[in-house]
């Protein structure tokens, strides 16, 4: 009873849901200064350059759609928030007070923000070019560092939807086979049309009909098509494959005699491309043609995407993004760094990439990069174990009567580096960064070491790590 009397005593602020505002309420009044979409409608008003979209309305006639400036206005804010869907951000634009800020308080449904999307894509594309030319002249893209990374994005398709070449050629002649029946099946009852009801009934059934048959033809025929759609898909991948290796063989071979030859390095290719033909077990997949079965970050097999990005250490800032059906990241190096370059309008002092990036052409390509851009590449060239733990480096001097071996030692220690430690913690989505790392193209214009032994004997001494560290060449002896 006293609690009763104490509540009843205490005065609250004024709480009427049912008030009715004298003046419409004013969308500056719905979210602080400071506010993220306070900046993303100042970006898309005085900033970006929407010419490109409005350029792409040139019929007068028709209903009036919605205002550019609104759609990438709720593009932009909700890729940056997290909500991707087009329906879901009509539920914001219901529900979340930034999102009615945005929008002016409209609602455009998830048909028309996805229709928008789709068809002003290559526009809104030249918007992420746009807001990095922003940050640059802020001062947030510094160029000195950047990581690349990748990571696996799955594929809105099955792994079991996915059929080996070797498989699809089986299928294929055993579905024409069944289509062959078919048609042969259809033609008889076609020229039998004449007999009488109860001959039908036998085949058909009592309740059946005579285009149940051509149902099941017509569905045979369309999985056949989509077979050898995806039986052409790998050929020609195959195709290309081969013609692009033959021509990057072909001009190593020339670069090494000193002789250019446009014309050879196209015979080449042609050459290969005549005579490619697919791995057996090169698979295609049927709802997703362009992804690709890959290995995730935990090892199972997925029907993915291999999604790259470039980042700037200074502010986190991407300087490149690029999805692919490559399974490798090494495919990616020389592209995701030209991109950058090609977006910033400068290379950078030092590039980090992980050991996913190590082959034989990136290594190459890195010291070119070095001589060319001025880019020093920190490419790692193997990865440790979760609990291994790096010896420490041998010390002491070279004995005077040390001789050189023909190869390097096979049992350095992988060393750590907190230089390549740094593209996990850049780039997040991706792969954790290794941490064993060599710098890529430095000291490229000087010999590899080779080991030391002392007098006969005696067993082999190990080069110092300092030594080994400053003349390394970007190979790695245990690769």
């Amino acid at each position: 009873m006293s609690s009763r009397s104490t509540a009843a005593d205490k005065t609250f602020r004024v709480f009427d849901p049912h008030q009715v505002l004298l003046l419409p309420p004013s969308l500056d009044d719905w979210l602080p200064e400071g506010h993220l979409a306070r900046f993303v409608a100042d970006l898309v008003d005085e900033v970006l350059d929407l010419s490109p979209v409005l350029a792409d309305y040139t019929e007068k006639r028709g209903y009036p759609p919605y205002d550019p400036r609104l759609m990438v206005r709720l593009l932009i804010y909700g890729y940056t928030t997290g909500v991707r869907s087009s329906r879901a951000i009509e539920r914001k634009c219901a529900d979340d007070v930034a999102f009615r800020f945005l929008a002016a308080d409209q609602a455009p449904d998830f048909r028309s923000i996805a229709r928008f999307r789709r068809r002003h894509l290559d526009a809104l594309s030249d918007l992420f070019t746009q807001s990095l030319q922003l940050a640059t002249k802020l001062g947030m893209v510094k160029m000195g560092r950047v990581a690349l990374d990748g990571t696996k994005l799955e594929a809105n398709a099955s792994k079991h939807k996915a059929m080996s070449y070797s498989r699809l050629v089986d299928k294929e002649e055993q579905v024409e086979a069944e289509i062959a029946d078919l048609e042969a099946m259809a033609a008889a009852l076609l020229a039998d049309t004449e007999a009488s009801d109860t001959a039908e009934d036998q085949i058909f059934g009592v309740d059946g009909k005579d285009t149940d048959l051509p149902a099941e033809l017509d569905r045979r025929e369309k999985r056949l098509a989509r077979m050898q759609a995806a039986r052409a898909q790998i050929e020609a991948e195959a195709t290309e494959k081969a013609r692009v290796h033959a021509e990057e063989k072909e001009r190593r071979r020339q670069q090494r005699a000193h002789a250019f030859d446009e014309q050879a390095v196209t015979e080449a290719g042609q050459k290969a491309a005549a005579k490619a033909r697919p791995k057996p077990k090169s698979q295609a997949n049927f709802t997703d043609p362009d992804s690709r079965i890959m290995k995730n970050s935990d090892g199972a097999y997925i029907q993915a995407y291999n999604a790259q990005a470039v980042v700037d250490e200074a502010h986190q800032v991407i300087t490149a993004a690029d999805v692919t059906c490559n399974a490798s990241d090494a495919l990616n190096y020389t592209t995701m760094l030209d991109q950058s370059a090609q977006n910033t309008g400068r290379h950078p002092k030092q590039a980090l990439v992980d050991a996913g990036y190590c082959s034989e052409t990136n290594l190459e390509a890195a010291r070119d990069r070095q001589l060319t851009c001025g880019t020093d590449t920190f490419m790692a060239t193997g990865r440790l174990g979760h609990d291994e733990q790096v010896p420490p480096a041998p010390r002491g001097r070279i004995h005077k009567d040390a001789r050189r071996l023909p190869q390097p030692p096979q049992d350095l220690p992988p060393r750590r580096d907190s230089r390549h430690r740094r593209p996990g913690q850049l780039i997040q989505p991706g792969s954790p960064a290794t941490s064993r790392a060599l710098p890529a193209g430095h000291r490229a214009d000087r010999p590899p070491p080779e080991p030391h032994t002392g007098p006969a004997g005696e067993p082999p001494r190990p080069i110092r790590r300092s030594q080994e560290r400053s003349r390394l060449l970007v190979t790695d002896p245990r690769s």
